[in-house]
């Protein structure tokens, strides 16, 4: 089994030193960059997850889970789409995403990102209360 440990940035070493990156990082980054995408309307975490958002601690990392071996990180993606948008295309916007992010924050390239669907969400009362007519 690959060890999950910070994996150091080979173009930023320098004399003062290294810079290294913790997988609970990279976790962070993906479950944001997942986030954003149009059509996702959260990501699914754990039990523990849950608790701990019961618990007031807001988790970023929820519905993410990370692998790094050396270099090579490999990312699982755990949400739920909105209803009426295309499955597949929200969850390949999501990947592009997060190896854009991931790319452009930490200089890592992820080897693999698939995206697991596990519910649609839709429309709420509230929001068909408050939609316009």
């Amino acid at each position: 089994m690959a060890e999950n440990h910070a994996v150091k940035i080979a173009d930023y070493k320098n004399e003062l030193g290294t810079v290294e990156i913790s997988p609970e990082v990279v976790e962070i980054i993906a479950g944001l960059a997942a986030a954003e995408v149009e059509g996702v309307d959260h990501l699914h975490g754990n039990f523990a997850a849950g608790v701990a958002e019961k618990l007031g601690r807001k988790s970023l990392s929820k519905g993410i889970k990370v692998d790094m071996n050396g270099e090579n990180v490999t990312i699982e993606v755990y949400i739920v789409t909105k209803y009426g948008h295309s499955i597949p295309e929200v969850g390949g916007r999501v990947q592009e995403n997060i190896v854009q992010t991931l790319k452009t924050m930490t200089a890592l390239e992820a080897k693999a990102v698939h995206i697991h669907v596990t519910g649609v969400q839709f429309e709420t009362k509230l929001e068909a209360e408050t939609a316009p007519e």
